[in-house]
């Protein structure tokens, strides 16, 4: 068995699936970062509705970043937790990479977008070669929506993490180039990102467990903590809160 997480979007995922590609069962939680805290019992549900035991477990596949900081750290602390203590192999996937996987063979440019706050998004170009292999054409990056044009230059596809605000923005700012996938191929599963990481697992491609790290490309937003005075002492009933 393969268990996969997604949590770099507020819409988490975890999906169990067979060697050969076969999603056994999939947990989604359409719900903000807040519900982080349902991540791990989540796993627990899972696993349990499956009649599956962790010593079953064979590998993880975990989405990586670009997206929601605090998701990243929850489910890369948690896969890697999970890893070390099975003594079993984990793999971590682009979350772009694996969003614009769930637009199969499209005959337009995908563009996968997801929110980074602030007005701002993660975005990466791909397309599918003669081949039917897709191929990046453009790197993870992170930038204000209002500039997705300078690097859409064609009619693209477009998919995201919130189809309402983002399809709307997307179509206000870019006009005809802007083609957006079907509303429920927007989000991204966790089942795509165990697709994803699959042939990896298969060629026995493994990451490093010290190693693997989230991919964030900017610093996390540091709000001001209320609990500390001008003087600079903090409140130590109260730590605040430090990031998203």
């Amino acid at each position: 068995m393969i268990l996969a997480f997604n949590t770099s979007t507020p819409q988490f995922s975890i999906a169990l699936m067979k060697e050969e590609g076969t999603i056994l069962s999939e947990y989604y939680m359409a719900s903000g970062s807040k519900n982080f805290r349902r991540f791990m019992p989540g796993i627990d549900f899972l696993l349990a509705n499956s009649n599956v035991d962790t010593k079953d477990i064979k590998a993880l596949i975990v989405a990586t970043g670009p997206g929601s900081y605090t998701g990243l750290r929850v489910g890369l602390s948690e896969a890697k937790g999970m890893a070390q203590g099975l003594q079993i192999p984990i793999i971590g996937v682009s979350s772009l990479e694996a969003m614009a996987a769930q637009l199969p063979f499209a005959r337009l440019p995908v563009c996968a977008i997801i929110d980074s706050r602030k007005g701002e998004v993660f975005a990466a170009l791909f397309s599918w070669g003669d081949n039917q292999r897709m191929i990046r054409t453009q790197q993870d990056t992170c930038l204000r929506i209002q500039d997705l044009p300078s690097i859409i230059e064609k009619p693209t596809l477009f998919l995201g993490n919130d189809f309402n605000t983002q399809g709307h923005l997307l179509r206000e700012i870019l006009g005809p180039k802007a083609e957006l996938a079907p509303a429920h191929l927007w989000n991204l599963k966790a089942s795509v990102v165990g697709t994803l990481g699959l042939k990896r697992f298969l060629d026995q491609d493994f990451d490093d467990l010290q190693e693997l790290v989230p991919t964030y490309l900017r610093p996390p937003d540091i709000r001001p903590n209320p609990y500390v005075p001008k003087s600079g002492k903090m409140d130590t009933n109260d730590s605040g809160d430090n990031g998203t």
